[in-house]
């Protein structure tokens, strides 16, 4: 039996005025599926790379955005059995979130202990667990390094600050001037992006261990200039240059090969990696399910910018990337309370 929902869709690739709110039809959930009424939904730099067609390996339009989600059980499909109408779940979606209701694989549910901020919980699905993973795996940031993160104002670059400094590292990086003070509070040393002094001040200290760019294209070059003499790490993701910048979209490749070349020399004392996040890794359920815990007994404390509703979601696409604030973007498509 299908029910009649509203969501977001994307109708083709292009500016903020492709996307709208729809009432539409959802199915039944298929055999190894349940079906989530959907409270809170992530919105992120992959939503806008979707809307201009950019974003790696992506569905074709028409398509619903939203990378992941928080949200109650709200039917089975017929041999799912591991979750209870009601159940607080979380998911890694990748698209379909930002909906009234989602229908996922059981397999990729995980429980939601009760009694969390739903919206911090949210930003913990994508955005935390990718930094915990930038943090812990890709560079193994230890005390005393020197850690540049470009975009520390973001939900990503505010979570690696928090686990770098967590490690006993001295992070430096990237932002708007506005939220300066909240990052020097926090325990970084912040620096406009624009006016390039972020690059003689780095080599100054000595250059950084590891780089974390967000930016891609021109920001790798940069990168790679301040990573320290004796050997240093970038670490790749996201390549959102134009996505803040307003930009016409350009292609990944080229650029990442780029930076891969300049770490081929095998007497370069620098190296290159990328890292990307995919809820079928591994390491995906339990680092969640750790950071679930971490919330929970107040080790972190996730900032969140701004809030849209549902209804929404289209303003936030013209607005993106434009005012202030600190952290994640969610979507409340319902009441917490809902069952």
């Amino acid at each position: 039996m299908s029910h009649f929902i509203r969501k977001v869709l994307i109708s083709n690739y292009g500016d903020p005025s492709t996307v709208s709110v729809v009432t539409a039809t959802i199915a039944a959930p298929t055999t190894n599926e349940v079906q989530i009424k959907v409270l809170y939904a992530g919105m992120g730099g992959a939503d806008i790379a979707m809307r201009q067609g950019i974003y790696p390996m992506q569905r074709k339009t028409p398509l619903t955005p939203g990378y992941c989600l928080i949200g109650r059980v709200h039917r089975n499909g017929p041999s799912s059995t591991k979750f209870q109408v009601g159940d607080l779940v979380a998911c890694l979606t990748v698209y379909d979130a930002q909906a009234e209701m989602c229908n996922q694989p059981e397999k990729h549910l995980v429980p939601v202990p009760e009694g969390l901020d739903l919206q911090q919980a949210t930003a913990l699905v994508l955005d935390w667990n990718t930094a915990y993973g930038l943090a812990y795996r890709a560079a193994k940031i230890t005390a005393g390094q020197r850690v540049f993160i470009h975009g520390l104002s973001g939900s990503v670059g505010y979570a690696l600050l928090t686990f770098c400094k967590m490690q006993g590292a001295d992070v430096y990086g990237t932002a708007s001037t506005s939220s300066h003070p909240v990052l020097r509070e926090a325990g970084a040393t912040p620096f406009v992006y624009s006016d390039k002094n972020w690059i003689e001040a780095t080599n100054k200290l000595g250059g950084a261990h590891v780089v974390y760019d967000a930016l891609g294209f021109e920001s790798w070059e940069e990168s790679w200039d301040i990573l320290c003499k004796d050997g240093g790490r970038i670490v790749g993701y996201g390549s959102n240059m134009n996505i803040l910048n307003g930009g016409k979209p350009r292609s990944q490749p080229l650029a990442i090969a780029k930076l891969l070349a300049k770490g081929s020399n095998p007497f370069c004392p620098n190296h290159t990696s990328f890292y990307y996040i995919d809820r079928d890794q591994k390491t995906f359920r339990p680092e969640l399910e750790k950071l679930f815990e971490m919330l929970a007994k107040g080790v972190i404390k996730v900032p969140i910018r701004k809030v849209w509703s549902l209804g929404e979601v289209p303003e936030a696409h013209r607005m993106w990337a434009k005012g202030p604030g600190i952290g994640a973007v969610v979507v409340k498509v319902a009441e917490e309370d809902v069952r």
